[in-house]
């Protein structure tokens, strides 16, 4: 069940940034709107997640995991074309948060 928080966690808060993208700087009524209550329920399922994971390993794969589908969201939606050192990045990211999964024992989910 934690798992499933924690995904939800990192659903709303990747639609909370988009929307921040797409909110003009808080000037657009219903993107804000999006980004505020995506956060808040970012933040609420990641704290129900912590109550079993360990707050490490949660805010590992919470932010790896969003910074990763970011990075598409913004090269689908918004045409940012990756360079080759941010597909690196990326790459190492992926490779910690399956580390952590597939090896910790601190990730105890």
């Amino acid at each position: 069940m934690h798992n499933l928080f924690l995904s939800v966690a990192i659903i709303t808060e990747v639609i909370a940034t988009s929307a921040l993208k797409a909110s003009g700087a808080f000037t657009k009524v219903w993107p804000s709107a999006i980004c505020v209550i995506g956060y808040i329920a970012s933040f609420y399922f990641l704290s129900l997640c912590m109550e079993k994971i360990p707050i490490g390993v949660t805010y590992a794969i919470w932010s790896g995991v969003g910074i990763v589908l970011l990075a598409l969201v913004g090269y689908i939606i918004y045409h940012e074309i990756p360079d080759t050192p941010m597909i690196i990045g990326i790459s190492l990211i992926i490779s910690g948060v399956l580390i952590i999964n597939l090896f910790s024992k601190t990730a105890a989910h």
